[in-house]
C-alpha cells in the first residue's frame, strides 16, 4: 500500500499490529464513544507507552518521528487512540522540561517501568478550577473541560488558579480521591478521547507534586510542549487522510458501480475516478511529507535541550504550523470528496467511513488554520517567529 510504514522499525511494527487488532472493531467503538479499555490494555501491554521516555529513565528514547508516525498509524483507523496515545506524551515532557531531578527520577522512572498512560486537565482557555494554600500543600475544587485522556489514565496533570490569578499545574493519581471524571464528552468526532469534563472536588496537592512555578520563566527549551501538541494533531490529520484513502481504495476496487453514463463496465476504468483518487493521493502524499519533516524539525530542536534558542525554536515552530494547516485541509477535503468516488452507497454508517472527516473536524475547530496562516505569512514577510504561547 501507498502508506506502509517502515518495517524496519521495530516500534512502527508494534504500532501497525495494534492498529491491525484496533481495526477490527473500530466502526462500533466510534458509534459507541465511552472508553476504549480493551485497545488501551493492548497498547500498554505492547510498551509503546514507554516509547520516548529517555533510556537514562528505563525508557526506550525513540525519537519523534517514530512517535509521531506511530500518532499517524493509529489515526488511519482510530483516531482517538491516535490522540490518546500522542497527548500522553504532553505531560511526560512537561515533567522533562521544568519538572524537579527528583520528579523526573519518580515520575518518569515510573511511567517507563509500568508504561502509565498520562493524561491532562488543565486547559489553559478555561479557568474554573481554583485553589487554596495548605500547611502542606493546595486543596483545589472546580472542574476542567476539555480532559482528553481522564478516562483511561494512570495520572492526570491538573492546573488551576490561585487567588491572585497566577496558574499552577501538578501531577497526581488518576484514583486519587477528588478527582471525579464526569464522562461526557460528546463530540461528533474522537468519541473515544474522554475530552469532557474532570471535576475537582476538595483534591488533595502535595507541595512536592507541583511542577515548577509561574515564577520560573518560560525557555525556548521548555516551550517546546506546545510544539509537540500541534505536532500531535497534524499526524492525526495525516493518519485519518491516509486512512480514509486506504479504505476508499479498497472499497472502490470491490464495491462501487459505474455510474449509468460513464460508459465503463468497471467503475475504476472510469477515467473521471482515476484523477479523482490520484488528486486525493498526491495532495495526501505532500501532506505526509510535510509532516515527516515537521517531525524532524522538532526532534532537532528537542536535541537541542536547555541550550536551545529562540531562533531554532521559531524555525521548528514555522515548519510545524506549514504542516498542521495543510494536513488539516487535506484531512478535511480527502475524507470528504472520497465519497464521491466511492459512490451512493458507501455512505452508510455501517461502513463508518464518516468517521474520518468527523475526527479531523473535530480538532481543526479547535486550531484555526487561519491564524497559523498568518504566523507563517508574517514570518516569511518579515522574518519574525511567532512568540511561544499556546497553540503556537
Amino acid at each position: 500500500m501507498p502508506f506502509d510504514t517502515d518495517a524496519d522499525d521495530t516500534l512502527l511494527a508494534k504500532a501497525t499490529a495494534l492498529r491491525q487488532a484496533f481495526h477490527l472493531d473500530a466502526v462500533e467503538r466510534d458509534k459507541q464513544g465511552g472508553r476504549p479499555a480493551e485497545q488501551i490494555r493492548l497498547l500498554k501491554n505492547s510498551g509503546l507507552p514507554s516509547a520516548q521516555i529517555a533510556r537514562e529513565y528505563g525508557g526506550q528514547g525513540a525519537s519523534w518521528l517514530t512517535i509521531l508516525r506511530i500518532v499517524r498509524e493509529f489515526a488511519k483507523t482510530d483516531g482517538s487512540l491516535a490522540h490518546l496515545f500522542g497527548y500522553h506524551h504532553l505531560p511526560l515532557n512537561l515533567i522533562l522540561f521544568r519538572g524537579s531531578a527528583a520528579q523526573k527520577e519518580k515520575w518518569l522512572t515510573g511511567s517507563a517501568a509500568g508504561n502509565w498512560i498520562w493524561s491532562n486537565s488543565g486547559n489553559a482557555l478555561s479557568k474554573t478550577s481554583s485553589g487554596e494554600r495548605t500547611a502542606t500543600g493546595w486543596v483545589i475544587n472546580g472542574s476542567r473541560p476539555f480532559s482528553s485522556g481522564s478516562h483511561i489514565a494512570d495520572y492526570i496533570q491538573i492546573s488551576w488558579e490561585t487567588a491572585d490569578g497566577a496558574r499552577l499545574t501538578a501531577a497526581v493519581p488518576a484514583d486519587r480521591e477528588g478527582i471525579v471524571v464526569e464522562n461526557d464528552w460528546d463530540g461528533i468526532g474522537q468519541r473515544q478521547t474522554g475530552s469532557g469534563t474532570v471535576r475537582f472536588v476538595n483534591l488533595e496537592i502535595l507541595d512536592d507534586e507541583l511542577i515548577s512555578s509561574p515564577d520560573v520563566p518560560l525557555t525556548p527549551y521548555s516551550s517546546l510542549i506546545s510544539l509537540l501538541q500541534q505536532s500531535v494533531l497534524l499526524n492525526v490529520f495525516v493518519g485519518s487522510a491516509q486512512g480514509i484513502l486506504e479504505e476508499g481504495r479498497a472499497y472502490t476496487t470491490t464495491s462501487s458501480r459505474p455510474w449509468i453514463y460513464s460508459g465503463v463496465e468497471r467503475h475504476i476504468d472510469d477515467p473521471w475516478i482515476k484523477r479523482q483518487y490520484g488528486d486525493l493521493y498526491i495532495r495526501t502524499l505532500a501532506a505526509t511529507e510535510l509532516a515527516d519533516k515537521a517531525a524532524r524539525s522538532l526532534e532537532g530542536a528537542y536535541a537541542e535541550g536547555p541550550s536551545l534558542t529562540a531562533a531554532e525554536r521559531g524555525a521548528a515552530a514555522i515548519d510545524i504550523a506549514t504542516a498542521n494547516v495543510y494536513a488539516g485541509e487535506v484531512g478535511l477535503a480527502v475524507s470528504s470528496e472520497v465519497f464521491e468516488v466511492m459512490g451512493a452507497r458507501s455512505a452508510t454508517t455501517a461502513n463508518g467511513f464518516d468517521r474520518f472527516w468527523r475526527n479531523v473536524r473535530t480538532h481543526t475547530l479547535h486550531n484555526p488554520a487561519e491564524y497559523k496562516k498568518r504566523t507563517v505569512g508574517t514570518w516569511l514577510l518579515t522574518g519574525e517567529f511567532p512568540v511561544p504561547a499556546i497553540y503556537r
